[in-house]
């Protein structure tokens, strides 16, 4: 199963890259140095997510081993889905199984509330990565053949991908709730693919996981979110795409 679904998701991929080359230009935008919804202080790394492993530790030395056997079992067409999901994060990649009927150019309302959705996960991650200081799997063993070198230091916890694939999928799945099993299996997939691309540890995806949700929670706290996810839900309701 795992790998049709694949295939399919990177046939996705090259009919997007085909009708959209440029996108990957866009796929990192700059992000904004303060959140737009949240106060200073919400949502303090201190008090969500555990301290990870330390280096060196058994349970960090167990991850690496891992990884190594994704490593030695991956097959190029899930190697090539990880390739993509490292280059491309924003909700186009989440929203795969949706089909080319979510379009964020047919729908602008839809599209700030992503954006927006993204420069939050970013925000966050940027908070949490100093405050733990995981070393990155690559700067800890050198002998893995990530996706793409560059990725070291220490900013493995939690993965940025993963906070990302996660939150996206938490508001999509608001939006439409139908597709929801679709899109957390995505979002799951896609927190995997940092795994597969020896840039992160399983912890680190877990993490961002956590975090994903958290980040959407309390954002749905907020009036101004709120308006700009009606407004998107409006939108997509009128297109025939959300219930």
């Amino acid at each position: 199963m795992r790998r049709t679904v694949t295939g399919l998701l990177l046939a996705l991929t090259a009919a997007a890259a085909a009708n959209a080359p440029s996108v990957a230009a866009a796929a990192k935008p700059e992000r904004p140095a303060v959140s737009k919804f949240l106060a200073p202080g919400e949502l303090d790394p201190a008090q969500l997510l555990p301290p990870p492993p330390a280096d060196g530790s058994p349970e960090t030395l167990a991850e690496l081993a891992e990884l190594h056997r994704i490593e030695a079992s991956r097959t190029a067409d899930r190697f090539a889905l990880a390739k993509h999901d490292d280059e491309f994060e924003d909700v186009t990649s989440i929203a795969m199984p949706l089909g080319p009927a979510f379009d964020l150019s047919r729908f602008p309302a839809t599209a700030v509330l992503f954006e927006d959705v993204n420069d939050e996960a970013s925000l966050m991650v940027k908070r949490y990565k100093p405050f733990f200081a995981r070393t990155r799997p690559i700067t800890a063993d050198p002998s893995l053949h990530p996706c793409k070198h560059g990725e070291d230091g220490k900013t493995a916890y939690p993965s940025g991908h993963s906070t990302m694939g996660y939150s996206a999928a938490a508001v999509l799945s608001n939006l439409m709730p139908g597709n929801a099993q679709a899109v957390q299996a995505r979002a799951a997939d896609y927190a995997e693919s940092r795994l597969v691309c020896g840039a992160h540890y399983r912890r680190d995806i877990e993490a961002g996981h956590v975090l994903g949700v958290a980040l959407v929670a309390e954002l749905m706290t907020k009036p101004a979110f709120r308006a700009e996810l009606e407004a998107a839900r409006a939108e997509l309701t009128a297109a025939h795409i959300a219930p």
